[in-house]
């Protein structure tokens, strides 16, 4: 069996304890603090309708919304001023948290990287990069990733085939020498082995019907070992 290279890491409940997502009063209440913005009482109803909206075109597409264009929508439609969205968005994200990074999670990835393994973040977000550049470096584990593959750059989400192109790319190795990390079992295990990759679920347990080669850990912190145990066969 070809040895693994490269890692591909989702980040929310694979990595990191999720954060927020923003909603309407998250939002408003961060909008009301930006110079030259008018945000109107019914803003937060909006934004919560346009979110619904979007998020189940995005499902249906596997395309990514930016945030940008969700405050545009929300803001044409109750009246609302947004003189600057970069600073808007910027604003929502500074004020929403991240998700957290715990110490197991960036000890192992650490010592992945370490190892010689090029690591890729790979996860759906709304979040810019400079977002996820922000709390990988609080975790003191930016300098680990060799890539950062997001939904809000690329464009489209996982399961959608030029995601994982884009991760193939970014991890400059061949598809079969690359090891997806996650915690969704479509997403992160099946759709990656059907790109040619493998991948490895963390789970409680096996789902059913889970294809056989795809491992499955509880824990990033089991990596390692089961890096090791795959190397070994």
């Amino acid at each position: 069996m070809t040895d693994v290279h490269a890692l591909a890491v989702d980040f929310g409940g694979t990595l990191a304890r999720p954060g927020p997502s923003p909603d309407g009063h998250m939002v408003a209440n961060a909008l009301r603090k930006l110079a030259g913005a008018a945000i109107p009482q019914g803003f937060a109803e909006t934004f919560d309708t346009v979110t619904r909206r979007l998020r189940q075109a995005d499902q249906e597409s596997n395309r990514q919304t930016p945030l940008a264009e969700q405050l545009c929508q929300a803001a044409e439609e109750c009246g609302a001023a947004l003189p600057d969205l970069d600073a808007a968005v910027e604003a929502v994200f500074t004020a929403v948290p991240d998700a957290e990074i715990g110490p197991d999670a960036a000890r192992t990835l650490r010592n992945l990287h370490a190892s010689g393994l090029v690591c890729v973040l790979a996860c759906d977000t709304q979040r810019p990069e400079a977002v996820r550049r922000r709390t990988l470096g609080a975790a003191g584990i930016l300098d680990c990733f060799d890539a950062l593959v997001l939904s809000s750059t690329v464009g489209v989400r996982k399961p959608h085939p030029a995601f994982y192109a884009a991760v193939v790319e970014a991890a400059g190795h061949p598809a079969n020498e690359i090891l997806f990390v996650g915690d969704t079992p479509a997403k992160d295990a099946v759709a990656p082995v059907a790109y040619g990759m493998r991948s490895v679920l963390i789970a409680d347990d096996r789902p059913v019907g889970l294809e056989p080669s795809i491992g499955v850990i509880r824990h990033i912190s089991e990596l390692p070992a089961y890096l090791e145990a795959l190397h070994a066969r």
